[in-house]
């Protein structure tokens, strides 16, 4: 697959476009197979019990799909999720940083679909899986 946008030029559109998300999200890595993004965790992460909340790695999750199809289709702003689903497999560690390898599966004219194994920094085994879609807008 043929790479349109670079760790610099996705670091770049979330600052541009998503000026709120601003230091929660960085990409690590853009390669033709897959997006690495992380996200540092906070207090403001968790949930009572001391582990990160679901929203917080759905929304990395999100993301991370998002950034991928970025990396090969270009800077379109309103590719939007159309379907996500989520597994939590284990408890994070608190405090540490969220890894999230996002792997494009099929990149249609329309509608793209990726996967996402979300890691917690010191742990080997993956705390969440993601599959998602989304609906790429036509081009004017």
């Amino acid at each position: 697959m043929t790479i349109l946008m670079d760790v610099e030029a996705l670091n770049a559109f979330l600052i541009a476009e998503f000026p709120q998300v601003t230091g929660k999200f960085r990409v690590r890595s853009v390669t033709p197979l897959d997006v690495v993004v992380e996200m540092p965790m906070t207090y403001q992460h968790l949930r009572p019990g001391g582990t990160v909340s679901g929203p917080t790695m759905f929304a990395l999750a999100d993301v991370s799909i998002y950034l991928a199809i970025l990396a090969r289709v270009g800077p379109i702003e309103l590719a939007v999720t159309t379907n996500a689903s989520i597994d939590f497999m284990r408890k994070p560690a608190a405090g540490k940083t969220l890894i999230a390898t996002a792997r494009i599966l099929k990149l249609g004219r329309i509608l793209a679909v990726g996967d996402v194994l979300i890691q917690s920094e010191g742990l080997d085994a993956p705390v969440a899986r993601a599959s998602m879609t989304y609906s790429i807008p036509p081009k004017r």
